[in-house]
């Protein structure tokens, strides 16, 4: 079964779930998922005929849709969608095939969309301009454009960009509080404000994390992030454990939305996976910065 297979039969049984097992309306539904109810009925229809309704659930999509359930609960989370366990070489290369599906199935068309900075996000805008036949707009919610650019496997990429024309990191805390000031800078930032939905990824701290990879902080700021108690960064603020912000020169010089703005704004989708997330992941959805988690199950059974 590919990609697109899987998601959309995962997506009939959720639907399923919610109409049979948690007897919500096909209204409630409709609104839960941000899809039309008339789509709730084909959707019902397709669920009988591919009988994933049998009034007896898989034991994989019971397991699942269960998981699903209780991230929701735990979290307070408008939704949560787990795609199955992945080697950790190809686990964001899943949770963004599958990130970009359920994006493009939420948005309607001229969407505007924010997204964060990292390599898993790239991956979901790179597969979502790929896949979408919507038009749609991509503002970017920090500085850098690298990971906002296509890569050298689209050769399809319908989206237009808005970025903010400035480094991630400026030189100094000064350079970053004026270039802040900057029209070309309050103009995209108040974009990201009107955006339909917003994409983050979360990032660990590990030696494998992006800003280590990418050579955006040296090893030396690192540690020095992690002696002061940082598990991992949302759109590069680095958090602890409980999801507050860790006061340092990096946060001062860089060149982002704030963290308060990310939480104000109830329509984010968090999108990452892998064991070394997990803590990163837990301070995230604790500090109330993600509405939405897309994961895969061998990390969200230790969320």
């Amino acid at each position: 079964m590919d990609n697109s297979e899987f998601y959309e039969n995962s997506l009939l049984a959720k639907v399923a779930w919610l109409y049979y097992i948690e007897q919500m309306t096909q209204k409630e539904i409709s609104d839960h998922l941000s899809i039309t109810r008339i789509k709730v009925i084909k959707m019902l229809e397709m669920a009988r005929e591919k009988k994933i309704i049998q009034f007896q659930f898989s034991t994989s999509d019971r397991k699942k849709i269960d998981l699903e359930s209780k991230l929701i609960k735990k979290y307070n989370l408008k939704d949560a969608f787990i795609v199955p366990f992945s080697s950790d070489n190809k686990v964001n290369d899943a949770i963004a095939q599958a990130a970009a599906m359920y994006i493009d199935d939420i948005i309607s068309d001229n969407a505007y969309i924010s997204m964060g900075y990292g390599d898993t996000v790239s991956k979901v805008l790179n597969n979502l301009a790929t896949i979408s036949n919507k038009n749609i707009s991509i503002i970017s919610m920090t500085g850098g454009v690298a990971p906002y650019l296509p890569n050298n496997k689209s050769s399809i990429f319908r989206a237009k960009l808005y970025l903010l024309p400035s480094p991630l990191f400026m030189s100094s805390k000064e350079t970053a509080i004026n270039i802040k000031k900057e029209e070309p800078i309050k103009e995209i930032i108040e974009m990201t404000n009107l955006s339909q939905i917003s994409v983050v990824g979360i990032g660990g701290m590990n030696e494998e994390a992006t800003v280590l990879t990418s050579h955006i902080l040296n090893s030396n700021d690192f540690i020095k992030l992690k002696m002061k108690g940082a598990v991992g960064d949302i759109l590069m603020h680095f958090i602890d454990e409980d999801g507050n912000l860790v006061d340092s020169e990096i946060e001062e010089k860089l060149v982002s939305i704030d963290l308060e703005k990310l939480r104000e704004k109830g329509n984010v989708i968090g999108v990452a996976a892998g064991k070394n997330k997990i803590e990163a992941i837990k301070a995230a959805l604790k500090g109330g910065y993600i509405n939405t988690i897309i994961t895969d199950e061998s990390t969200a059974e230790f969320l």
